[in-house]
């Protein structure tokens, strides 16, 4: 035996080491939290024509909705909105996926936890992994639309048709920020299933909470708009309620997070501001994850 295992073996059971382990341990079964998120995403389509297809389509009639109606509503063109609203909901759904199903990630493996001698972090690394694939499936909608819309993006543009609205410089390769951010997403996503996963097992009332706040959280980033038009419709205010919600919002830190993957998706400006945020959260969410997974870690097969 190694010195390492021996160490985590040996360390009180209440420590940072025994965390640690856990989630190494996890990371290299792998096979297991994959095979098991598979399963999941064709057990849910068994028996249909299109199977995980389903995904993708669900995704395209939902961004061609909201696209539509918001560009009459705000009267924006839908060559640009469309695709701002396309990547805006498919990293809202793998977020709110992560959110939602982590805060019943070990409160839905009650089976499995109490008969498979796995790492805690097995379970959440299949929430997350799941999740990862509904993301993937919804890219090929971000690339059709982007096909489409090509010649909208490639250049300079304004998303909102106003006097002095924002300047995006287009789609370049800057686009490949967008690779980094999709990874740091993905690291957050795993330390809100395992936050919420943890504590939503000792506390049931937590997963109904969330539902009932998920929807707010929701219109209060901007997916179905953009803060473009937020600054738009109160150019000009100094002060006032229109100028407060524009300092409000930005303290939403999903807004941050779907900046960060978007805008370089489809050639926005972006404030290095949102990456800072993204960076903050991401070490404090892990730093909570871990000292939640430290004490709390070997309860779960008894809350289950």
């Amino acid at each position: 035996m190694t010195a390492t295992p021996t160490a985590a073996v040996d360390a009180p059971s209440k420590s940072f080491r025994r965390a640690f382990a856990d989630l190494g341990a996890g990371l290299r079964a792998r096979e297991l939290w994959a095979m098991l998120a598979w399963q999941d995403i064709r057990q849910r389509y068994r028996r249909s024509s299109l199977g995980p297809l389903w995904i993708t389509v669900g995704m395209a009639v939902t961004a061609l909705a909201l696209g539509v109606v918001n560009a009459a509503l705000f009267g924006t063109s839908i060559s640009t909105l469309l695709p701002s609203i396309t990547t805006g909901l498919i990293l809202w759904n793998f977020m709110n996926g992560c959110i939602v199903e982590g805060s019943e990630a070990f409160i839905a493996n009650e089976g499995l936890i109490k008969q498979l001698p796995a790492p805690v972090s097995v379970y959440a690394l299949r929430t997350v992994w799941r999740q990862a694939l509904y993301l993937g499936h919804n890219l090929i909608v971000y690339v059709v639309v982007l096909i489409v819309f090509f010649g909208k993006l490639n250049h300079p543009y304004h998303l909102v048709d106003r006097p002095g609205a924002l300047l995006h410089p287009g789609l370049s390769w800057a686009g490949l920020l967008a690779i980094p951010a999709l990874a740091l997403v993905l690291l957050n996503g795993a330390w809100v299933v395992l936050l919420l996963g943890v504590v939503s097992t000792r506390f049931r009332d937590i997963p109904p909470v969330i539902q009932s706040f998920i929807t707010m959280l929701f219109y209060a980033t901007p997916i179905m708009w953009s803060m473009d038009q937020v600054r738009a419709m109160n150019q000009g205010a100094k002060s006032g309620f229109g100028s407060i919600a524009v300092d409000l919002l930005q303290l939403n830190p999903v807004y941050h997070f779907v900046e960060i993957v978007r805008a370089p998706l489809v050639g926005q400006q972006q404030s290095w501001t949102h990456w800072l945020v993204a960076g903050v959260v991401t070490i404090a969410g892990w730093a909570l994850a871990l000292a939640v997974l430290r004490s709390y870690r070997s309860r779960v097969a008894y809350w289950v």
